[in-house]
């Protein structure tokens, strides 16, 4: 596919929107080529900017004709590389499609794909009204990239993830379709889920162009604590054992040493004293309405992780003391990247099993040479491994490496668990889908792929291993 303007589809594709949301020079193709994951960059042929769900259904049926590619791409701040263009063709960038209504009346949002995740729950905020699902890259990543890839957070250990928001969605089909795939409705037993089966599907299926939201009523208070371990494993140990308390925190963080060191260089304003010994921490928050409650409530989680290895625990007596461990916590991410390029990867097992997840992710990391981050959604058994790159050789990177991460998959799958908690597959787990799924569960998934898109031009060569 040519990128110049006598290009016959890109002739059309300006026909259809103007000249000023169809872009094919260098630079903007190279922008849109990236999300966050690792330092990959695969520009698009073109990128085009519609506004409505109608001109979507034009540029498919388009791209259903010439069979070009087709890959929905949103706030680019992704981790699976589920944005990337890998076969070139059409970037279809959603960024115009920013309406966002909160109706009050029965605790609903309607949102376009690139509402900002934080600008709807700032919204529902303002109406008293709460939306939970809060990924760490909230303040950039948009609700229709949360949908695509069903995004949870630090709050998902109690409230659920993006999936038990989602109502409703109006998606354009590969051929140009579009359709409602439920109802507004909080119960719904008509036929096949088509909402479930779009949320997760990374783009594959359908492109995305409405979304109806479930929103329920704000807590008003929480109590948020910082404890410290001197040993990791203990720390991992510890969140199974709050939960076997009877107490269902409103989050549940890890963080290892690493984490939380790299995460204040990175942060000038934010500074903790931490002793020499201490190997990890649990960020530990519990929400309501009731102060009362939840001072009892963490009483009995101090009473639990007393009986470990820690040091004093430090609550978090502000909203500026609160805000500063949210913020610690949410740019672990960005400190690591900013030190070096990285690998992360989206473990997630049953929460009793975090203590030997992690010490195996170690001495995987000893076999093949790397070193490793760990932190992330203990409450949820959801740990996010960061591979470093640091001084590796290119080749080790690319050849010991994947080895390395093939054997952290195995094991995690071996506990239980599985590949990706909430980043998704995309472009760099998909060739590991064998570990966590069967030859006749990756047909079917084929199946579903093919009866949707047929001509395989909705961002192809995402979740489906290459060799299927």
């Amino acid at each position: 596919m040519s990128t110049t303007t006598s290009n016959p589809l890109i002739e059309q594709l300006q026909t259809l929107m103007g000249t000023d949301y169809v872009f094919t020079d260098e630079e903007t193709r190279k922008n849109y080529g990236h999300d966050e994951t690792e330092d990959y960059n695969f520009p698009p042929t073109v990128v085009v900017k519609p506004g409505t769900a109608q001109e979507v259904s034009a540029i498919m049926r388009l791209a259903n004709e010439y069979k070009i590619p087709v890959v929905p791409i949103g706030a680019r701040t992704g981790l699976s590389g589920g944005a990337l263009s890998i076969h070139g063709g059409i970037g279809l960038s959603m960024e115009r499609f920013t309406s966002l209504e909160i109706d009050e009346k029965n605790l609903q949002a309607i949102a376009g794909p690139a509402v900002i995740t934080q600008v709807l729950r700032e919204a529902a905020m303002e109406k008293g009204l709460f939306y939970p699902p809060d990924p760490s890259s909230q303040g950039s990543c948009s609700i229709g990239g949360n949908v695509a890839e069903n995004s949870g957070g630090a709050r998902a250990v109690k409230y659920g993830v993006t999936k038990d928001y989602i109502l409703n969605l109006e998606v354009v089909l590969p051929n140009g379709e579009i359709i409602w795939t439920g109802a507004n409705t909080l119960k719904n037993s008509t036929g096949y889920n088509l909402t479930q089966l779009m949320v997760g599907s990374e783009g594959t299926l359908g492109v995305i162009t409405k979304i109806v939201l479930k929103l329920i009523p704000k807590p008003t208070h929480n109590v948020l604590m910082l404890v410290p371990f001197f040993k990791a494993g203990q720390a991992c140990e510890a969140v199974a054992e709050i939960f076997r308390a009877g107490i269902v925190p409103s989050a549940l963080e890890f963080m290892e040493r690493d984490a939380i060191d790299w995460g204040m260089r990175y942060l000038d304003n934010v500074s903790i004293d931490i002793k020499d010994a201490v190997q990890a921490h649990l960020l530990v928050e519990v929400d309501g309405n009731y102060p009362d409650v939840l001072f009892s409530e963490a009483e009995k989680i101090m009473g639990v992780v007393e009986q470990f290895d820690i040091d004093e625990i430090l609550f978090a007596d502000t909203e500026d003391q609160k805000n500063a461990l949210w913020k610690l916590r949410r740019t672990v991410a960005e400190a690591v990247k900013s030190h070096s390029v990285y690998k992360e990867e989206d473990t997630v097992v049953p929460r009793y099993e975090l203590p030997v997840l992690l010490e195996g992710i170690k001495a995987i990391g000893k076999k093949y040479g790397f070193q490793s981050v760990c932190y992330g959604h203990a409450g949820d058994g959801n740990l996010h491994v960061n591979i470093i790159k640091g001084d590796m050789t290119d080749e080790n990177w690319k050849v010991e490496v994947p080895k390395g991460i093939r054997d952290i998959f195995e094991l995690t799958v071996s506990l239980k668990g599985t590949l990706s908690g909430e980043h998704g597959i995309g472009y760099v787990q998909k060739n590991f889908m064998d570990i966590a799924f069967p030859e006749v569960q990756l047909q079917l998934m084929k199946g579903i792929k093919q009866l949707f898109d047929p001509n395989n031009i909705l961002n192809p060569g995402k979740i489906l291993p290459d060799n299927l």
